[in-house]
């Protein structure tokens, strides 16, 4: 029966609320008794629906701390479980290999980005041993569908009349139907315009329809996919893949106005407001101060063009408020086709909160034109009103310092800032309302996890080649309610920045630093550095890393950035 939406939001709320009264009491975060497993005669498969937005920092949600409006993503969290030790890989295309691989970038073939750079760790394209989700789940009776930001295809050209000239046979250039996806509609390039882009759909590059917003119509389609595996009375694994909210700040006028003048309290205002928010509702301990305000970004009252940089941060909230917007299409969706029940929502975010600068050299590599023929002005103009299709600007470091509030650094840095990122996981066959757990885990465990609830066996070989053995471990367990912990160490390594995470320790560096040591139960917020008390550590900490990183194939970021 279809779930009333007022009903189910005023229960939202009140979850949430009392979670935030509690003030992270511990019977809010406590394994809760594990549901007793079901045979698959008795239940069958889920369907799985992967969320993964572009950009966004760990605290841009409402059920994360937020002022931004995500009604839907809220309802989501309260009915379902919130892991708040959930970590991507620092950068859009190293996650995205990761967690559709279940291996670390490198092993991916992706450990920088999709240029090649000469080496198999870096081709810049998924490898032939690896396996998609894809890859390995279709033979286990899935329907499988990419909608929107693909970029682990190698590097497509964006701009004007460049996909007059892309080659969809090209190896070197795998398109999500040569990876095990049945049905792709979306950019193989990734970013750019919200209303202007190459749009593809299976291998053939379509005309964009009359009115187009990148979130709405890859939201559209995504559901089109659904409906498609219903018809056909399979389960389906949908991967939808927003853009949203990575620069060029992009959005609707209607969805503008709700933020603007909301944010000319600042940054350091939000900064604290939202830290306080995490403390109450359990997602943080209370012991973690905030980081401070980062040394790049001045103080709010010093800060000049105040209202310029109000509208941009307006536009920044206005477009995770359209994703969360397309959430709720799709839970109207599952709900009126009464599939709510047994499908599995993930919900997760790439990387941090972006802190780069759009200049006026990346209009080189983008169609430099609207739809209606207005040229593109690219960069950061304050005397240009963000928001419109006819520019091209990014929120820049401050607001990205609060997007990724209380951690410190950004996206490509593998401090929290940069790596940190939340969890949404809904799925009412399984999972109680309302729990949140500070296990800490990774995008290949996401990856092990959704094998797991499929029933699906990851492979030795793949079409008569060896593949990779699987690094993630499911986290099925936590799900469900029961004790879980990870039991390996995880690694990072990006741009030469570096780090380890082993039980509560963690040792990261920023490129070309030195070692810093953090305990994450005590101080997660990194604020303390334990190196020099305890170099025993960072040695042992230090030796593991350097093994993992012969393992995989990293390149000194010394020599890796000079190769073309």
């Amino acid at each position: 029966m279809p779930i009333n939406r007022r009903s189910f939001l005023m229960q939202t709320m009140a979850t949430l609320g009392a979670a935030a009264t509690a003030g992270g009491d511990s019977s809010l975060t406590a394994p809760r008794p594990a549901r007793a497993a079901q045979t698959p005669a008795q239940a069958a498969k889920p369907n799985i629906l992967l969320i993964l937005v572009d950009d966004m920092g760990y605290s841009d949600l409402g059920c994360f701390g937020a002022e931004i409006a995500t009604p839907n993503l809220d309802r989501l969290a309260a009915g379902g479980l919130r892991m708040s030790g959930m970590y991507n890989c620092a950068r859009c295309c190293p996650s995205r290999a990761s967690l559709l691989t279940g291996l670390y970038p490198h092993q991916a073939g992706i450990g920088h980005m999709v240029q090649n750079r000469g080496h198999r760790s870096y081709q810049g394209y998924l490898r032939d041993d690896c396996v998609t989700l894809a890859e390995v789940l279709r033979p286990a009776g899935y329907y499988t569908g990419y909608c929107g930001k693909w970029h682990t295809g190698g590097d497509w050209p964006r701009s004007d009349h460049d996909a007059a000239q892309w080659r969809f046979d090209d190896p070197t250039h795998p398109m999500p139907t040569r990876r095990g996806f049945e049905r792709f509609y979306g950019n193989p390039a990734g970013g750019g315009s919200y209303f202007n882009i190459h749009l593809v759909e299976q291998e053939q590059v379509i005309q964009l329809p009359e009115s187009f917003y990148t979130t709405d119509h890859y939201t559209s389609k995504a559901i089109e996919f659904m409906g498609e595996a219903k018809a056909q009375g399979r389960p389906f694994f949908v991967h939808l893949c927003y853009n949203a909210p990575h620069w060029p700040l992009h959005a609707l006028p209607q969805d503008i106005a709700k933020y603007r003048g909301k944010y000319r309290k600042g940054w350091d205002a939000v900064r604290t407001a939202r830290h306080e928010q995490l403390k109450g509702m359990g997602i943080l301990d209370k012991r973690w101060d905030i980081s401070p305000r980062d040394a790049q970004a001045p103080p709010w009252q010093d800060a000049g063009r105040q209202e310029w940089e109000d509208a941009r941060m307006a536009v920044y909230a206005a477009m995770v408020d359209r994703v969360d917007q397309n959430v709720g299409h799709v839970l109207d969706h599952l709900e009126k086709t009464g599939q709510l029940d047994n499908t599995l929502i993930l919900f997760v975010s790439d990387n941090g909160g972006c802190a780069e600068q759009v200049r006026q050299g990346v209009g080189k590599a983008q169609i430099s034109v609207t739809r209606d023929g207005q040229p593109m002005r690219f960069g950061n103009d304050p005397a240009l009103e963000p928001g419109g299709a006819d520019t091209f600007m990014s929120y820049d470091l401050p607001w990205a310092n609060a997007s990724n509030s209380p951690f410190r650094r950004f996206k490509h840095w593998v401090h929290e800032g940069g790596i940190a990122t939340p969890l949404i996981a809904h799925w009412p066959k399984a999972i109680g309302s309302g729990a949140i757990r500070h296990e800490a885990a990774h995008f290949i465990d996401i990856t092990a996890t959704i094998y797991d609830v499929a029933g699906a066996a990851y492979p030795a070989e793949y079409q008569g080649r060896h593949v990779q053995p699987l690094e993630g471990q499911s986290f099925a367990p936590l799900l469900r309610g029961a004790a879980w912990q990870r039991q390996q160490a995880i690694f990072w390594e990006h741009e030469g920045n570096r780090a380890v995470r082993d039980g509560d320790m963690k040792l990261v560096s920023r490129h070309p630093g030195q070692w810093e040591l953090y305990d994450m139960q005590a101080d997660r917020t990194e604020l303390h550095d334990l190196a020099d008390r305890y170099p025993d550590k960072v040695a042992a900490l230090g030796k593991r890393y350097d093994q993992w990183a012969t393992r995989c194939g990293v390149i000194e970021w010394a020599e890796l950035s000079k190769r073309k």
